[in-house]
């Protein structure tokens, strides 16, 4: 590293775990701080104004962790500096310096994710419209010796790192690198270009800018420090040549610069106040210090929090591209997706999502959040504003045969319902028993048990608002499935009272199909090998749902009312979950034709997958079984032995000892005939005494 490179050594180098301070290294301190000029100049910029910034890239679409980034950048930060909502700003910038990964559906999926989300960005900005100010300050780096072009291959750079990482590794433990690790040679470390001429790098800069040489056979470095404990200070590539058109500017461009080398100064040039970021890029704050420091430009406040790790979920972006692209899902608005479009098409509001994300908060704690809260947080909002209507999601048909002679006793078979038992303001709706309904498939049995209470041959069971009860007679079969239930109305006087009401629904239903949502995996935390353990029943499908013939009465069914992202209506079908209408609905309400379909939000109550074990988990439960029962055969046998036959007979002692004495049966040699110490002797005898004991209290329990 050249002297210039080298950082002052700095007065102190306390720092605190909090957004206005983060714990920085000697060499950090130093490099992040800005000088008066600096200052006076950011100050003139942004007067009372504290900055923020939310910077995603296009590669993918925003998930739950970026809206956590959101809630910190837009809100949360501010609370914790406890900043006047008039001087709080963040700036949406696209951090599109990638143009092989990016695309403009991603471009677009992140505006209206951010828009739904409710966060109102002071300016929305493109890194790639300043290409410009970092090509001219990559110029300033090699003028100034920090910055060389090189064509070492990618496979040299590995090693070159890596052997810079052995050395580095070797001298923290008080080890000679040059004995531990030698240096081959030159042109490895610290690399044959590193000392190329400052004219000739800006010729070649300036050539791989024009485009005459291939992708690959150049990149721009930062001359940092190879002797650091940290791999990201081994000389970063700070451009790369790719003929690629970029999805926002153009052509106009075919080397592009590095992340690391792009969102300090972009930070910089929008003159943000706090640079937060998630924990996986603290090893990165020394190099975006050393870059600022390096070119004498504002150098922002980093912070770093945790990420969200959610329970039975992925946020890796390469995991979820790779689920879309083998088609384990519908796509990025799948709802089993942890995507902002994938959970707002399952039904969660963007009240839901930032409310969670404000729950869980902002720490540099580690942890996975338990997905029920996420689902709590929806339960709480949908109890109070949801309409309910009654379903059967695998329907059965019921013809009650005694429905003429019980109709023309009744006083009214049209029952007038609550839509809320909460909300008196969501208003009714009517229901009508009819002389054939369907009930689901989860309220029948064929055979009947002491712990079940739906509906059994034989059985009565409560008809839900009509308050009689149901009895079924007869099932009819056909190709070995049930075509209907035979059954009657029990209206009379003194008939039992049913242990529950079935829910149902009458003959003129609606059809629809209802899409239920589990969990995308079967474990908590999802291991290297997450594709083995993606749940196969994460969305099961009933093409053949009959709903209450209400829900047309629900504001939002129609087609008309879904756009092409998802419905704000959320239904709760009695005693199975809360459910929102699908963006695949094609239903005309005044027609009633078309497909309605559903999807399910979340169950009524936590239902959460069980966990998979692992196979090394499943070998130890099986091991500690295996021992369980050997220990209470081993119980058994010694059970079946005298106090002074216990070291003689039993199979834990078995061959141990050689001599014994004759009166107390206790050992006096071991197995090779050596004689025992009077302490073995004693505490061989203190065995035997538990077992006197141990077996009076059997056969006290065998008479």
């Amino acid at each position: 590293m050249s002297e210039e490179a080298k950082a002052p050594a700095p007065a102190e180098s306390e720092g605190e775990e909090d957004i206005t301070r983060n714990a920085l290294s000697a060499r950090e301190l130093a490099w992040a701080v800005n000088s008066p000029a600096l200052l006076e100049e950011h100050k003139k910029i942004n007067g009372a104004i504290i900055r923020t910034r939310f910077p995603p890239e296009p590669n993918g679409y925003l998930h739950v962790g970026h809206a956590k980034s959101m809630n910190m950048n837009f809100s949360l930060a501010f609370e914790k500096l406890k900043v006047p909502e008039a001087d709080r700003r963040c700036i949406f910038r696209y951090d599109d310096t990638n143009p092989d990964a990016e695309s403009e559906e991603y471009i677009d999926s992140l505006r209206r994710d951010l828009e739904w989300l409710g966060w109102k960005p002071e300016r929305t900005t493109y890194s790639s419209e300043n290409f410009q100010h970092l090509h001219d300050f990559a110029v300033q780096l090699i003028e100034k010796g920090l910055a060389y072009v090189c064509d070492m291959t990618k496979a040299e750079m590995e090693a070159q790192r890596e052997l810079a990482y052995k050395r580095a590794a070797a001298r923290s433990t008080g080890k000679d690198p040059d004995v531990e690790f030698p240096i081959p040679s030159p042109d490895i470390l610290p690399g044959r270009n590193r000392d190329t001429p400052v004219q000739r790098n800006l010729d070649l800069f300036a050539k791989m800018k024009m485009g005459f040489f291939d992708e690959g056979t150049y990149t721009l470095r930062l001359k940092m420090d190879f002797e650091s404990s940290n791999p990201n200070m081994y000389d970063l590539v700070a451009y790369r040549i790719k003929f690629t058109p970029h999805p926002h500017i153009g052509d106009g461009w075919c080397i592009y610069p590095a992340y690391d080398f792009t969102h300090g100064l972009c930070d910089s040039l929008e003159h943000i106040d706090y640079s937060i970021c998630t924990l996986e890029f603290e090893s990165r704050r020394e190099p975006y210090y050393w870059i600022l420091w390096a070119l004498d430009v504002y150098r922002p406040a980093v912070y770093e929090m945790s990420r969200l790790n959610l329970q039975y979920t992925v946020l890796s972006k390469r995991r979820l591209i790779k689920l879309v692209d083998t088609n384990t899902v519908r796509g990025w608005n799948d709802p089993r997706m942890p995507t902002v479009s994938g959970l707002r098409r399952r039904g969660y509001t963007k009240e839901i999502i930032n409310g969670f994300c404000n729950d869980v908060g902002a720490t540099r704690a580690q942890n996975v959040v338990e997905i029920s809260k996420l689902h709590q947080t929806a339960r709480l909002q949908f109890s109070a504003t949801s309409t309910r209507v009654m379903a059967a999601l695998e329907p059965i048909l019921i013809v009650i045969t005694n429905f003429d002679e019980e109709a023309a006793k009744a006083s009214t078979l049209t029952f007038e319902v609550e839509n809320s038992p909460t909300d008196p303001s969501l208003g009714k709706h009517t229901v009508t028993l009819t002389s054939s309904i369907y009930i689901d498939s989860s309220d029948f049995r064929k055979v009947d048990s002491s712990d079940y209470f739906g509906l059994a041959p034989n059985k009565a069971v409560g008809v839900k608002y009509h308050g009689g009860n149901l009895v079924c007679d007869e099932v009819v079969e056909e190709n070995g499935k049930i075509k209907e239930l035979r059954c009657h109305l029990d209206n009379s006087e003194g008939r039992p009272k049913p242990k529950t009401y079935l829910s149902w629904v009458p003959s003129n239903g609606i059809r629809a199909e209802v899409r239920v949502y589990n969990e995308l995996f079967t474990v908590p935390e999802p291991s290297d090998l997450w594709e083995d353990e993606i749940n196969p029943e994460s969305e099961i499908v009933y093409a053949n749902a009959i709903l209450d013939p209400s829900i047309k009465e629900v504001p939002g069914v129609d087609k008309g009312s879904v756009d092409q992202w998802t419905s704000n209506t959320i239904v709760q079908f009695e005693r199975m979950g809360y459910f929102v209408v699908d963006l695949d609905t094609t239903f005309d309400i005044k027609t009633s034709e078309g497909k309605l379909v559903f999807n399910r939000t979340v169950s009524l109550k936590s239902e959460g997958p069980k966990a998979q074990k692992s196979a090394k988990k499943v070998a130890e439960d099986e091991a500690r079984k295996a021992k369980q029962a050997r220990d209470l055969e081993l119980k058994e046998a010694r059970m079946k032995i005298e106090p002074n036959d216990l070291f003689r007979l039993s199979e834990e002692y078995k061959g141990m000892y050689s001599k014994f004495d004759p009166e107390t049966g206790i050992p006096t040699h071991d197995a090779d005939g050596a004689e025992l110490t009077k302490s073995a002797m004693k505490k061989l005898g203190k065995e035997k005494q538990k077992h006197v004991k141990a077996l009076a209290a059997w056969k006290k329990n065998q008479k």
